[in-house]
């Protein structure tokens, strides 16, 4: 992040010396170390300004590694953070100046970098793609999108379960006496307005009630060295929002993910409202994707444009799309990680489920952008994906099954130019589906990890990690536990 030009707020120099120089000239007090757990959750803590030495960004600084999640058992408890300058900026959220770090974890005995540190794993990846001579850069695009609310309650004891979701702008409000329908609460008067189920995509204000807040967003994310392509409302109703980042590269997108979240949950709170990146938190409106573009470059040139090949696209490109189409059920154990995530993937809400590619095609799930004929333009849009991921390793698996596309010549077929939510249920069933659910996922991933394994990107021992907590934690969690539905359907029996 310290190569954003012209920004105050980003250091202009990854140098240890030169950063601790320039933390002194901004008059910072405070240094915040930050790392991001197995299931994709951004820990910290903080020191003294004072704390800030070479040294630091040598030896690192100590923590506990078995109160992390997804990490070391309570024996093997001592870990190290070791903080990359390259990501030096002064943290957007903090009311003390601070500067803010991101970490690589360092296992304080081998001094060795943690194979279950996410970044690492990403870091591997862009290793890896190196050594195949393929190309020597990714390029990522993430398209994250999130509902902004303004009351967000739920609990689940042993005789109940719930969930409440309010928005000033749910249309569910619509008959409400006054209810969220402008800054003076319950006893102001119902002024309308509001986006219809599905029809969020795109009014103007008033209907769009959250236009200055996303922009209050942006320009955060601007501060804290983020570059924005766009801000606008989404499809559904209640506040349903997407704010683009310009692509960047694997390793610093990912890192570029966690901090656009933490500003926009952050700015979101400071005015009263709060944000998920939950895929599916209203019932029978749009879910929130994160359809991924990518792309692959070598020595300056997009390997994936082709002037005569379909959709300007390259015969690599192709076989890229190929890697992603085959290997998609277990890319989605770490890209769709939630149970959640398949109550988005399911046909009728724009959600990318059939394993198809097609040119500008929304009901596939690979697509190639047509907007521009530019030869650095052309990428693939993977559509599965959603927020919640973590982005390091959902990025890395990506990468590992295009480019297993790429090397072992994966054909995926013709392009799909329908609707395919229209095609006869005979020919819709020879289209392969994305998993029904995140333990479908799972096992697919079981079954189909050679792509993630080679180059030692993914270590065997993260895979199991991973597939062991998503079951226990997620899984089996949400199987012991009634559904409120449930009492609708069975409850009379």
């Amino acid at each position: 992040m310290a190569d954003a030009q012209g920004n105050s707020n980003v250091a202009p120099s990854a140098d240890p010396k030169d950063l601790i120089a320039w933390s002194q000239e901004k008059g910072l007090a405070m240094v915040d170390l930050k790392f991001i757990d197995l299931p994709g959750l951004w820990q910290h803590f903080s020191m003294p300004i004072s704390e800030l030495t070479e040294d630091l960004f040598v030896d690192g600084a100590g923590f506990d590694g078995s109160s992390i999640r997804g990490f070391q058992q309570i024996h093997e408890s001592d870990m190290l953070l070791v903080p990359d300058p390259a990501t030096a900026i002064v943290d957007p959220v903090y009311k003390a100046p601070t500067l803010s770090l991101v970490c690589n974890i360092v296992d304080p005995i081998t001094k060795e970098l943690y194979s279950r540190d996410p970044r690492h794993v990403a870091q591997k990846a862009e290793q890896y793609l190196l050594t195949t001579g393929l190309a020597d850069t990714s390029y990522w695009g993430p398209e994250a999108e999130f509902f902004i609310f303004k009351s967000l309650r739920f609990g689940q004891t042993a005789n109940s379960g719930f969930y409440y979701i309010d928005s000033e702008e749910g249309i569910w409000n619509s008959g409400a006496d006054g209810m969220h329908s402008s800054p003076g609460g319950d006893s102001s008067p119902n002024l309308a307005f509001r986006p219809r189920y599905k029809g969020g995509y795109f009014p103007v204000p008033p209907m769009d009630k959250l236009q200055d807040l996303r922009t209050d967003m942006v320009l955060k994310l601007i501060e804290a060295g983020i570059e924005i392509e766009v801000q606008h409302h989404e499809v559904a109703t209640a506040g349903q929002a997407e704010i683009d980042m310009r692509f960047k590269t694997l390793v610093h997108m990912a890192d570029q993910v966690m901090l656009y979240k933490y500003v926009i949950k952050n700015v979101a709170y400071q005015n009263g409202y709060t944000v998920t990146f939950m895929p599916k938190p209203l019932f029978e409106d749009n879910g929130s994707g994160m359809h991924v573009h990518q792309s692959l470059w070598m020595d300056g040139v997009n390997q994936f444009f082709d002037k005569s090949g379909y959709a300007l696209t390259s015969e690599m490109c192709r076989h890229y799309i190929g890697g992603l189409l085959k290997h998609a059920p277990a890319i989605l154990a770490f890209a769709a990680p939630t149970t959640n995530s398949y109550r988005r993937l399911v046909p009728g809400y724009e959600a990318p489920v059939n394993l198809v590619y097609s040119a500008r095609n929304r009901s596939a799930c690979a697509r190639i952008p047509v907007i521009s004929d530019s030869p650095a333009a052309k990428r693939v849009e993977f559509r599965c994906p959603d927020p919640a991921c973590n982005p390091y390793l959902a990025f890395a698996a990506m990468l590992m099954a295009g480019l297993d596309g790429v090397i072992n010549k994966i054909d995926p077929g013709e392009p799909m130019e329908v609707d395919i939510y229209d095609l006869e249920p005979e020919e819709a069933a020879k289209i392969r589906s994305t998993p029904g659910s995140l333990e479908e996922a799972l096992s697919a991933l079981e079954a189909d990890q050679d792509f993630l394994l080679r180059g030692g990107v993914f270590t065997q021992d993260v895979i199991d990690t991973w597939i062991a907590y998503k079951r226990e934690a997620e899984v089996d969690a949400i199987n012991l536990r009634p559904h409120p539905y449930e009492f609708h359907l069975y409850s009379d029996i």
